[in-house]
């Protein structure tokens, strides 16, 4: 089937005299997860991990993913045609020297130009320089083999609720104004769905478990318009953009309207603008390509959506808490596998009140399916549980007051002394994070190592970061803040309010995968001649499995850290449990020492 897809492509490609095809993941808005509608790389190569570019020449096919999913791919890559680039790997070329390799002198480089930003493609533009090449960007040529294609999603949105939220859109607008104003910038566009639901307090469900919806903004110095389909805007939500005085267009007015703008200071970001879009802007306006504000206004969570936050989490602990429950209860009394469990953990999010959506798709995996970070069961992967080995369950919730995320590795049963080493590593550097005190100016790069460090010292490292931002009824992952390693001159400095999650892990290939995962509040602790010290409070709160637990791995600190969380966790969630449930929960959290 891919090799047929791929094959009506470089026919395609022929008749458009096009060399070489760049298809990436994105949608028009450079989101992380996308409609169904926009999945052209999954389409055109069969992998369906949320991360990965390809390249389609008349002779060869290419995919480049990261670490995260290099089992996945191998696995989905088998006898398609489409050879699997390991990126960051030494001795691996990446996709962009790819194209300056392959395509010929005078070639012609093609893509969709409303899913490649505009900073992709001026930096693609000086790879194919070198061979006199040109781009053309109006080429959907994945649309125009593919069958019975999804529509883009027209459901309604809601307006979320000032009572939640804790800011007005009308006071947003006037924050990102005094923005502008000291860029001296006419103009602020915005293209990421985040930024957009942020300004308005909009939200809907056009993106799967991502509370979304497609959309366009210009912000200008006496006025702002919203892009989007009108059939997605009821009475309700009408009447209240109205009552902050929104201009109201359709979602693709935004293309005339950006080529309408003359001599403006346009403030905009090259990496989430799509090239299409970028295209339509003339030479007279001057660009300010700089990150939109919103990013760090919707990074730091005010004090009204911090208490919302630590409610959501304390409703999703109990969630968790009672499948922990279940799950070592039963296994090997009933069959379980890892479609089933994960159901099950849905179905008791959804039992507590103010539920939307899962997070995002919940990663079930056991023993060796674990090792791919991001695996997703189906009918054909779906294992079944037996009273041994690990099952990894990375889920999270979001409710009308927060977003989840949260990682637990269970035992299932006999686990060997390895396995304990392993797991004990991986919640060793997991609590070095959550006691962190550190200076205000620090950023996630100076951090990464408190987490990473136990397993490095066994040679060991994990293939990705070890902790994103969290958005509050949103996108479960937001920037900019993270905490990862290397060099990044730009890495977010943390602030008080901001939500990271804490997430390191191991992954040995079809054998094992690790990982724990809490999420923490940055807050400020003692000021003093040396500056504002800072730390986190860990907002996560259910169980963590010390049936996997060698204490001769931790310190008499980790094991303080350790048995502290515990102690809040039982307070916080056993009084909402059953009589059972609550003996167990004791049981799951008890002092522990050497």
């Amino acid at each position: 089937m891919i090799k047929n897809r791929i094959k009506k492509l470089r026919e395609l490609m022929k008749i458009n005299k096009i060399d070489v095809y760049y298809v990436p993941t994105d949608d028009d808005h450079m989101s992380e997860y996308v409609a169904d509608h926009f999945k052209s790389r999954e389409y055109i190569t069969g992998f369906t991990g949320s991360a990965g570019v390809c390249v389609i020449t008349l002779k060869e096919a290419g995919l480049w993913t990261d670490g995260r999913y290099f089992t996945q791919a191998e696995n989905q890559l088998k006898n398609s045609g489409v050879t699997l680039y390991k990126q960051r790997q030494a001795g691996v070329i990446n996709f962009e020297d790819f194209i300056a390799e392959k395509l010929p002198k005078n070639g012609v480089l093609g893509f969709d130009g409303k899913v490649v930003n505009e900073m992709t493609k001026e930096r693609l533009l000086s790879f194919i320089d070198k061979k006199n090449g040109k781009i053309v960007l109006d080429k959907d040529l994945i649309g125009e083999i593919w069958e019975n294609r999804e529509d883009i999603p027209l459901d309604k949105c809601f307006i979320l609720a000032d009572k939640y939220t804790g800011e007005s859109s009308s006071k947003k607008i006037v924050r990102l104004r005094e923005k502008m104003k000291e860029e001296n910038s006419d103009v602020l566009i915005f293209s990421s769905l985040e930024d957009v639901c942020w300004l308005f307090n909009l939200r809907g469900s056009d993106v799967e478990n991502t509370p979304l919806t497609y959309s366009y903004a210009i912000l200008e110095k006496d006025s702002v318009t919203l892009y989007i389909n009108s059939n997605k805007l009821d009475s309700k939500v009408n009447k209240e953009l109205l009552k902050n005085n929104v201009v109201i267009k359709e979602y693709d007015e935004i293309q005339n309207d950006l080529y309408k703008l003359n001599n403006k200071v346009v403030w905009l970001e090259k990496s989430c603008l799509n090239s299409f879009l970028y295209s339509q802007i003339n030479d007279t306006n001057t660009i300010i390509d700089k990150v939109n504000p919103t990013k760090l206004f919707r990074a730091v969570k005010n004090k009204i959506q911090i208490k919302n936050i630590r409610n959501a989490h304390l409703k999703d602990g109990i969630a968790m808490t009672k499948f922990l429950y279940y799950v070592k209860n039963n296994i090997g009394k009933e069959e379980m596998s890892e479609i089933s469990v994960s159901e099950y953990l849905e179905n008791l999010r959804r039992q507590q009140e103010g539920f939307i959506t899962p997070s995002f798709n919940t990663i079930s995996a056991y023993k060796g399916n674990a090792a791919m970070m991001h695996y997703s069961a189906n009918e054909e992967s779906n294992a079944i549980l037996k009273p041994e080995g690990f099952l990894l369950v990375d889920s999270g919730g979001t409710y009308f007051d927060g977003t989840t995320d949260i990682t637990r590795t269970i035992t299932l049963g006999k686990i060997s002394d390895e396995d304990k080493k392993l797991y004990t590593l991986v919640l060793k550097g997991m609590l070095s994070l959550m006691r962190a005190k550190f200076l205000y100016g620090t950023t996630g790069i100076n951090l990464d190592i408190l987490a990473r460090g136990p397993l490095w010292q066994h040679d060991i490292d994990y293939q990705c970061g070890t902790g994103h931002g969290v958005g509050f009824v949103m996108s479960v992952h937001e920037g900019p803040q993270n905490i990862r390693w290397g060099h990044n001159p730009n890495a977010a400095v943390i602030e008080e309010g901001m939500v990271v999650t804490d997430e390191p892990g191991v992954y040995i290939a079809n054998k094992i995968g690790i990982r724990i995962e809490n999420e923490l509040l940055a807050v400020n602790l003692t000021k003093n001649f040396y500056g504002q010290f800072m730390g986190f409070e860990t907002i996560t709160y259910c169980p963590i499995d010390l049936d996997a637990v060698d204490v001769k791995y931790l310190t008499n600190e980790d094991l303080e850290t350790l048995n502290s969380y515990h102690k809040m966790v039982f307070e916080k969630i056993s009084p909402f449990l059953d009589k059972k449930e609550k003996a167990w929960l004791k049981i799951q959290t008890r002092m522990i020492k050497k």
